[in-house]
């Protein structure tokens, strides 16, 4: 049994499922990684948890009352998160289908991209061996695909202090194949790029950002080409602006798979934009989509000033009428300071900002209303008047 402060209690009831290493009274003879009951000071049992003997977020709360059965729960929440994305995913065969605490399977991240399986593992108890054969059996049963490839975060991995593991496949042998968002088609490399090897959390937002987009478009940090590959179904010239090859080369690879015609440049998209705002450059439709500013709270002031120089030049570079979709994927930076950074930017650049949509991540990226932090991805689509 691990006791918790009243602080931590006050958590919980607040409806938060995490408790910090600064709230536990006594952990003694606790295993990593073991399921625990979860109790105040008085001993009044408050529920079961995973524990984690390393990091800073000790407690990971898994249910409300006790567990005699932690494989059987696995599967029954593996089997509720599937049933979820069967509500709400429409239109494509990638999307996340377990988010963690979003789906009460706290350090388990699972990815769907047609048919192959990515699966990270960022907490001790779900990387013990018996949680992992359970989550990848029942995984293989529900969704027959033809590998499971696991991702490793190494980062993460040595906070909780777990072997640093490796990319490779855990089941099958296949590691590529090509998937499909909103009837836009993609090239997957399971063992190569950033976070599961593309971006769905933007999946329903890419197909939002087309049904307003025209003209000529740039799309800042275009990564695999994600939003430029969505805008060029509407618009009559796009490019699509990142700092790294690879990326770009499976981008244009990309574009012809769908037949599409995109200028793909390699730069640093805070350089080009300040190039090309100096220079006059005009386009219609602006796409930002920066990676996080704000890793930590200690970034946040820098963060805001990254965003805020993005989004003036950005401002200054759209013609009237043109449409602006901005992006931060920065939990540290909330959606209240990030609309009053676009205020000052809107102000510095005199121009007039209408809001046409406020958006967030994919719904298979579900949202714990008190968990806040399971919301991160802020999009914005807005239309850009010029002030005479």
């Amino acid at each position: 049994m691990v006791e918790i402060s009243r602080r931590g209690v006050n958590r919980l009831k607040d409806g938060h499922v995490w408790v910090y290493r600064s709230d536990i009274v006594s952990a003694e003879g606790i295993a990593p990684g073991a399921l625990v009951s979860i109790a105040d000071e008085r001993r009044k049992s408050l529920g079961s948890a995973l524990y984690s003997s390393s990091s800073q977020i000790a407690i990971r709360m898994i249910s409300t009352g006790p567990v005699s059965d932690l494989p059987a729960l696995l599967r029954e929440r593996i089997q509720a998160a599937i049933a979820y994305r069967e509500r709400v995913v429409r239109d494509t065969d990638a999307y996340r289908v377990v988010f963690g605490e979003g789906d009460f399977l706290p350090g388990l991240i699972v990815d769907r991209y047609n048919d192959i399986l990515t699966m990270q593992v960022l907490t001790q108890a779900m990387d013990v061996e018996e949680a992992r054969a359970t989550i990848l059996s029942e995984l293989s049963e529900r969704l027959a695909p033809a590998s499971i490839i696991e991702r490793v975060d190494p980062k993460i991995r040595e906070l909780e202090q777990l072997p640093a593991g490796s990319f490779g496949t855990i089941l099958g042998e296949k590691t590529s194949t090509i998937f499909s968002m909103n009837a836009v088609q993609f090239y997957y490399e399971a063992l190569e790029g950033q976070k599961t090897g593309a971006f769905l959390d933007q999946r329903e937002n890419y197909a939002a950002a087309a049904q307003y987009a025209r003209g000529e478009a740039l799309d800042g940090f275009c990564y695999q080409g994600g939003f430029a590959l969505h805008l060029a179904q509407h618009c009559s010239k796009v490019t699509g602006v990142d700092s790294s090859r690879p990326a770009l080369e499976v981008a244009d690879r990309n574009a012809a798979l769908n037949g599409r015609d995109i200028e793909w440049i390699e730069a640093n998209a805070f350089d080009l934009l300040r190039d090309y705002s100096a220079a006059g450059k005009q386009y219609d439709t602006i796409v930002l989509d920066p990676p996080a500013f704000a890793k930590t709270k200690q970034n946040l002031d820098t963060a805001i000033r990254g965003y805020k120089e993005l989004n003036l030049r950005a401002l200054k570079m759209l013609r009237p009428g043109g449409i602006l979709v901005t992006c931060s994927c920065s939990y540290h930076v909330s959606q209240a300071a990030f609309l009053e950074m676009l205020g000052e930017a809107a102000r510095d650049a005199h121009r007039r900002l209408r809001i046409l949509e406020s958006r967030s991540q994919s719904k298979d990226h579900p949202i714990l209303l008190n968990v806040p932090e399971t919301a991160y991805l802020k999009c914005f689509i807005i239309m850009v008047s010029h002030l005479k």
